[in-house]
């Protein structure tokens, strides 16, 4: 069972990961547009994990029985190739942040195991600012 506050909690990283998506998406565009492959496929792929993130925590809030937010709405940050770097590893070094703190709060072990899956995840890109380290 998973309190209140952890299922808020679960509930903000969910949003966070989509605004994470829409973050790297954009940044994809803009290199596509520039005709930038390598970047574009860079940014894809740390667009990937994230989509993938949000996938996993919206299926573990759906059988958790929360109900969902919709997140259709939401506008990513853009900032642009020139300043994205510190701008990514900024936002990463948040999600683990984020993450460390909901595993700190002893959830049931099936989302633990997710929770630890998603910040090995964001490590790695924190590390690397590259993506494609989610399982298929």
């Amino acid at each position: 069972m998973i309190d209140a506050d952890t299922l808020t909690m679960l509930h903000e990283a969910r949003a966070a990961e989509k605004a994470q998506a829409l973050f790297y998406r954009a940044l994809a565009a803009e290199a596509e547009q520039r005709g930038d492959a390598a970047h574009a496929e860079r940014f894809n792929d740390l667009h990937a994990d994230e989509q993938h993130h949000l996938s996993r925590l919206t299926a573990r809030l759906l059988e958790l029985g929360s109900p969902l937010a919709e997140l259709g709405g939401m506008q990513g940050e853009r900032v642009g190739m020139e300043g994205w770097e510190p701008a990514a590893r900024s936002r990463e070094e948040a999600e683990i942040v984020r993450y460390e703190a909901l595993l700190g709060r002893s959830p049931d072990e099936q989302t633990a195991a997710l929770l630890r899956e998603i910040v090995e995840t964001e490590r790695n890109h924190a590390r690397e600012l590259g993506g494609k380290w989610t399982p298929a």
